[in-house]
């Protein structure tokens, strides 16, 4: 084996089926097969290093799989090489992605970037078309003015009518806030921003979301309201002061919690406790109470439809990554829309949206990456002209 001509590139030992053994199944004939290697080619130890690193980042050679786990996962990474060796113009990164069963699969996305025309002009496949939008300011609304910011940002109010504005490339200001009147936060597609609230409760909002607040909480109640969007709260404990969201149809009574409030357009509005007590009302209606990992969905029939999920699904968003289990193809591609500011058209999905999607996609600045992935758990695939964006079936 000539190493000069076969590894070029710390990727192509993701190629080896060897070296894949090797992180994944060590024993030591392994280990001594590549020392020796290493020692006969000790100009391809950098790229033997980087590899191995890689793969620990990502995740790849957990010690915790099972003997039968890691050969699954064997098998399915070389499937996928030996299915995109055609393909020229690869681009490798790696991707956890957990089974409901239990099986952790690991799989190498390799990015495919065909020309746009090619994909177009083949007409027995299925498509959604998307498209890149401008981006917006986010903007703060107070005293009648509207105070602008290029990136996600995080308010904290004083108690003096103030508010402290850390922007996420760290620029810091000071802004006044309007007394007597509620203000408003507005994060458009394509950003998030957090609002520290002046009885110290904290709100992240997520892309496409409106929060009205007052500088400060007077009274004997603290209300805020939703006006469209997604926001998590961390309520700060306050006995004689209970806490209140208004959003759309349905006012939120908080006992002291953590939760999850979605409130899009065109989608059902739904609050997910993640920890404490909080109770759903409608006009003329009983309290309706939830419990830590509960969801509740608000019908068309306008009523309350409840059901035990996992919460950690629907707050990863904060965290810079968004699970699924078993989720339409077009819901993933509405949540990754809101995120990147994208708009798809469902219109021609047809089998499409059939499709289901099971893993953690992480949130990085690399669009392609990510739709890649989705391309990986969906079994679809993705091309990218300028701000045009194209998905089709991959037939199985």
């Amino acid at each position: 084996m000539n190493a000069d001509n076969t590894y070029t590139s710390y990727t192509d030992f993701f190629k080896d089926k060897k070296f894949i053994q090797w992180q994944l199944m060590p024993d030591e004939s392994l280990d001594t097969f590549w020392q020796n290697f290493i020692g006969q080619h000790p100009e391809q130890k950098k790229n033997i290093d980087k590899a191995i690193t890689y793969l620990k980042r990502s995740g790849m050679n957990k010690s915790d799989l099972t003997k039968d786990e890691h050969i699954v996962l064997l098998e399915r990474i070389q499937k996928t090489i030996r299915q995109e060796k055609k393909i020229s113009h690869r681009k490798y990164f790696w991707y956890v992605a957990a089974s409901t069963a239990a099986v952790v699969l690991i799989t190498l996305a390799i990015g495919l970037f065909s020309p746009l025309s090619e994909q177009v002009t083949s007409r027995d496949k299925e498509l959604i078309i998307g498209e890149l939008l401008d981006n917006e300011d986010v903007q703060l609304i107070t005293d009648e003015k509207a105070i602008m910011f290029q990136n996600d940002i995080e308010v904290t109010l004083k108690g003096e009518g103030s508010a402290e504005i850390v922007q996420a490339n760290n620029e810091t200001s000071k802004v006044q806030v309007a007394r007597d009147k509620l203000n408003s936060l507005i994060v458009p597609y394509g950003k998030r921003s957090t609002l520290i609230l002046a009885d110290g409760s904290r709100v992240w909002l997520n892309s496409g979301s409106i929060l009205e607040f007052p500088s400060q909480f007077s009274g004997k109640k603290r209300e805020i309201r939703l006006a469209s969007g997604e926001m998590y709260v961390e309520v700060a404990d306050d006995k004689e002061k209970p806490f209140f969201v208004l959003t759309g149809n349905v006012n939120v009574k908080v006992y002291g919690t953590k939760f999850n409030i979605s409130n899009y357009s065109g989608s059902a509005q739904s609050i997910v406790l993640i920890e404490g007590r909080v109770s759903l009302q409608l006009s003329d209606k009983k309290e309706l109470f939830l419990k830590p990992n509960e969801q509740a969905i608000y019908s068309e029939s306008g009523i309350f439809e409840t059901q035990t999920v996992d919460a950690s699904l629907f707050i990863s968003w904060k965290e810079g990554y968004l699970s699924f289990d078993k989720t339409p193809m077009t819901e993933v591609l509405r949540q990754i829309g809101r995120y990147y500011n994208l708009s798809f058209n469902f219109e021609n999905d047809m089998n499409l949206q059939k499709r289901t999607c099971t893993g953690k996609i992480y949130l990085s600045d690399n669009l392609d990456n990510v739709m890649t992935i989705i391309g990986l758990l969906s079994s679809t695939t993705y091309t990218r002209t300028d701000n045009k964006i194209l998905i089709t079936n991959k037939p199985a």
